[in-house]
C-alpha cells in the first residue's frame, strides 16, 4: 500500500466533488478514480478513510483553518490547496497514529505536484500552526482547536 497514493486519490476525489458540486457516493468516486488511474487495491481503504473523515469533519476542519490562516479565507485559497489543507488537517486532528510532521511532509510533496509554485510553502505554514495548536491548551486547559 502506498499512503501517498492513497492521499493523492483522496485529494483528487475531494477536489472533484467540490468542483462539480456532485453528491455522488464517495466510495464509488474513489473506486472510479482508482480504476481510471491504476491505484493499487491496497491503497483504496486508506483513501476512503481519509476522504470520508475529511468530509465528515469538514465543518470543524474549516472552522479551524479559518482561525489559523491569517489573512486567508478558505474561499480565497486555491482549490487544490484548500482541499489538501482539509485532508491533512483531518489526519492531524483525528488520526493520532500518524505523526503531524509526517502528515505535513506528505502534504508539502503533494502540494508541489498538484498545486502552484507557492503551494508547498503555504501548506507548510498553515499545517505547522495546526500541529502547534493541537498541542496547545488555553488558560483553562482545554484544546485550542475544535474536534467536535
Amino acid at each position: 500500500m502506498s499512503r501517498r497514493l492513497a492521499r493523492e486519490t483522496a485529494l483528487q476525489v475531494l477536489f472533484q466533488l467540490e468542483m462539480t458540486g456532485e453528491s455522488q457516493d464517495l466510495k464509488s468516486a474513489i473506486h472510479k478514480w482508482a480504476d481510471e488511474f491504476a491505484v493499487p487495491e491496497g491503497s483504496i481503504p486508506f483513501a476512503e478513510e481519509l476522504a470520508e473523515g475529511t468530509l465528515t469533519h469538514k465543518e470543524v476542519i474549516d472552522e479551524n483553518l479559518e482561525k489559523l490562516s491569517e489573512g486567508w479565507s478558505l474561499a480565497r485559497m486555491a482549490n487544490v490547496d484548500r482541499n489538501l489543507l482539509r485532508l491533512a488537517s483531518y489526519e492531524i486532528l483525528f488520526r493520532k497514529d500518524i505523526p503531524g510532521r509526517v502528515t505535513i511532509n506528505e502534504a508539502i510533496e503533494i502540494a508541489k505536484r498538484y498545486g502552484s509554485e507557492e503551494s508547498g510553502k503555504f501548506i507548510n505554514g498553515i499545517l505547522d500552526k495546526v500541529v502547534e495548536s493541537v498541542n496547545k491548551k488555553d488558560e483553562k486547559g482545554n484544546d485550542t482547536l475544535s474536534r467536535d
